[in-house]
């Protein structure tokens, strides 16, 4: 069912619709070198074909998990007597550039300058990370979106009524709320909407002439089709990406739409889990700190009842974390304590502060002047450094006023008088 001309292609309109460059430049015959990004089973190989097909061109192919610099020679070679005996140009097709090392893909680097051949690169991961600046500025990054559920029920409908490539001679009946549900398992991807309708053709029920799919059918193809999640990938991190921004941004119908989504998945709930930790210390802090625990306890819960009832106790630390006071107070008062401690000289411990653990400590004056705080006034020794010398004054810790915190600040509000006090009396 690859589509083998253009108004045959689903999708991407935002690129191939009239009055787009891309679309134009299809319409011209002009090809140049791209990079096509996009989810698997949205037309990237086919759209790669059809820029062929268009422009006369000659066509090559090579996935990058299967490839290495040996097979990026012959393709060079076989563009090459291709222009010497037709004069015709070269498309090489790369599936999955992003996984060619950077050696392999500076070998594309000349024969793309010298126009031996147009390349298109296809990646399902961000080529601004995966792929060599050097190669990026020479092609250009084209977007494929996941396809509609309208662009699928069209691909749907062209599949079953083919009887050349596609299921027409079977006679299928399949009614429309199956159809919907053939659509949203599909997710966006052709290729696995296909899949799915080969397979429930296969276990279709014969009623006379007809081979019907109905909801008996689709329960045995669809138990085992997870949607698009892709550990590792741009996805994953995308619905990672999402679940932690609803939390932090105090919003727990997001946090709990993209846990479901991960879920629904497959995604390992304990990462969940460990993001949800991170959560706590790097967005609540002291503003709730019962958070860390609710979300150390929710791990400890799926640990040991598993994912029946431990999915649950995610989804009840997510939903905490999502209406917990926020504050980031201490993760920035950690970064910048990291920063001093990288960026300064290494102070020596102050001698009051030292330990003295011998009498030979003990003379050397390791503890001499120290305060007991709990023998001062409110367990606290006003007017006390507890910093090397040449960074006395830094403020490291700035508490906000949400949440538990809001306290925090206005304790250490009143030490900070007592210390000022201190110091005023010290110096009269």
């Amino acid at each position: 069912m690859r589509p083998q001309t253009l108004d045959q292609y689903a999708g991407q309109s935002h690129l191939l619709a009239e009055g787009k460059s891309l679309g134009r430049a299809l319409q011209q015959g002009l090809l140049h070198s791209m990079i096509l990004w996009g989810p698997p089973g949205v037309g990237k190989t086919t759209l790669a074909r059809l820029m062929s097909h268009v422009s006369d061109a000659h066509f090559m192919t090579m996935s990058a998990v299967m490839s290495g610099v040996k097979d990026i020679r012959s393709a060079v070679e076989e563009a090459k007597q291709v222009r010497a005996q037709s004069d015709r140009d070269s498309v090489l097709f790369v599936d999955e550039v992003h996984r060619f090392n950077k050696s392999q893909q500076d070998a594309f680097l000349p024969y793309i300058e010298d126009g031996t051949f147009i390349f298109v690169g296809a990646t399902t991961e961000n080529p601004a990370f995966e792929l060599n600046n050097a190669l990026m500025s020479r092609s250009r990054v084209y977007i494929l979106k996941s396809l509609s559920e309208t662009e699928l029920a069209q691909l749907l409908k062209q599949a079953l009524a083919d009887e050349e490539r596609g299921l027409g001679k079977l006679n299928i009946s399949i009614e429309e709320p199956q159809q919907r549900l053939l659509l949203q398992a599909a997710d966006g991807d052709a290729r696995r909407l296909l899949n799915l309708l080969e397979i429930a053709s296969d276990l279709a029920e014969t009623s006379g002439a007809v081979q019907i799919i109905d909801n008996t059918v689709l329960e045995q193809v669809l138990q085992t089709s997870p949607k698009r999640f892709d550990k590792g990938g741009d996805i994953f991190y995308d619905q990672i990406s999402a679940f932690h921004k609803s939390v932090r941004g105090s919003d727990p119908s997001g946090a709990l739409y993209w846990l479901a989504r991960m879920f629904d998945a497959g995604c390992d709930p304990l990462y969940i889990a460990r993001r949800l930790l991170a959560i706590a210390s790097e967005d609540i802090g002291n503003a709730d700190p019962r958070a860390l625990q609710v979300a150390v306890n929710a791990w400890q819960v799926f640990e040991r009842v598993g994912s029946a009832e431990g999915n649950r106790a995610i989804a009840h630390a997510a939903v905490y974390c999502a209406c917990a006071a926020k504050s980031n107070a201490v993760d920035t008062a950690f970064k910048a304590a990291m920063k001093l401690a990288r960026e300064e000289p290494g102070y020596e411990v102050p001698n009051h502060l030292r330990n003295a653990p011998t009498q030979l400590a003990k003379s050397m004056g390791h503890g001499d002047d120290y305060r007991y705080a709990h023998l001062e006034p409110m367990a606290f020794a006003a007017g006390e450094s507890y910093l090397p010398e040449p960074l006395a004054h830094h403020v490291l810790y700035q508490p906000s006023d949400r949440g538990l915190e809001g306290k925090i600040g206005e304790k250490l509000e009143k030490l900070a008088q007592l210390n000022q006090i201190s110091d005023q009396q010290r110096y009269k």
